[in-house]
């Protein structure tokens, strides 16, 4: 696939041809939600969302292809001194970001972001990595871990290997990433991913998924172009995550974003408990959260009504670039 590079400027006006099916070029209209009106065509970025939905958006990929990183493995019981055995290894790869443009990602194991890592708190955490990649690279645990197991001294060369080993600890909501310099480039790249660390007494029944906001800066000039959810912009308005309205839905949500101050994460027609790193049972109540780089948290939320339900940043410009979806909520 041909490499396209569009200016950040370009790719929000709809002046780039390529990107002609994004909403800010015009979308034939979806059908019509809750029995409401047809969506008019969006010829302007503001109200291309009314039609971002289904088969007419142009997300690349298809059905279930994010279900590994949407997906965490299960929590195990508390267990101390059990050891759980991961791999990981650094991979250049090209991933479609967008409809028809691709980026030369620095990846885990070929995806960005890289797999979900989960462990209990009290097990032993055993991740075996090696650097297949062109550079050198590392891997840093957010978390509590000895010096020599935190992954800014341990450069990795590449054709090398490491074993990082470490009591899990403390639970929450945690983070890995790269921290080769230069920092911003090898994060930008891809090499990250999120850290679940379980707490001794097991959290309440729920749906739980995992969302890591990050941005790509397609052309080189230290903007972002295009930005999403688990790696694909509008990935989650055309395959729209699937919930009942019964059970509670958890998120653990991340920011790993570059060049970019904060993200954030917007829930339509409803509020939700918010647990800032997931460490205490300590929440607000809200429909909108910030998050620095490398901040994260543990969303919950009980369904008050059924339908379809818009989730998004709260600056408009990251939501006409690629970040946005839907939940469609359903009476069991």
């Amino acid at each position: 696939m041909a490499d396209r590079r569009f200016t950040r400027r370009q790719v929000i006006a709809g002046a780039a041809p390529a990107l002609a099916a994004l909403p800010m070029a015009g979308l034939v209209a979806a059908p019509a939600l809750s029995g409401g009106p047809p969506a008019a065509s969006a010829a302007h970025p503001s109200l291309g969302h009314a039609a971002m939905a289904g088969d007419v958006v142009p997300a690349p990929g298809g059905p279930g292809d994010l279900d590994d990183l949407l997906t965490p493995p299960p929590a195990l019981p508390h267990r101390p001194g059990r050891v759980r055995r991961y791999t990981l290894a650094a991979i250049d790869r090209d991933i479609e970001v967008a409809a028809g443009v691709t980026f030369p990602a620095w990846t885990y194991n070929g995806t960005v972001p890289g797999p979900v890592i989960r462990a209990t708190e009290d097990d032993i955490l055993e991740v075996e990595f090696t650097n297949a990649g062109s550079h050198p690279h590392t891997i840093h645990f957010h978390g509590i871990h000895p010096a020599n197991m935190d992954g800014v001294f341990e450069i990795v060369e590449p054709g090398g290997s490491f074993t990082y080993r470490f009591p899990a600890r403390p639970y929450g909501m945690q983070l890995y990433h790269c921290h080769a310099a230069p920092l911003k480039k090898h994060i930008h790249k891809g090499l990250y991913g999120a850290f679940i660390i379980d707490p001794p007494t097991p959290r309440r029944p729920a749906r739980e998924i995992v969302l890591v906001m990050n941005g790509y800066d397609t052309d080189g000039d230290g903007e972002n172009n295009f930005y999403s959810v688990n790696g694909r912009a509008f990935y989650y308005a055309k395959y729209p995550i699937r919930v009942r309205r019964s059970e509670t839905l958890r998120i653990y949500l991340a920011n790993l974003t570059e060049f970019d101050l904060i993200n954030s994460f917007h829930l339509h027609g409803e509020f939700f408990r918010y647990y800032r790193t997931g460490s205490t049972d300590q929440f607000e109540y809200t429909d909108t959260v910030m998050q620095c780089q490398g901040e994260r948290g543990i969303i919950e939320i009980d369904w008050h009504n059924a339908g379809r339900f818009m989730f998004h940043a709260h600056q408009s410009e990251f939501t006409d670039l690629g970040w946005m979806g839907f939940f469609d909520v359903a009476d069991d």
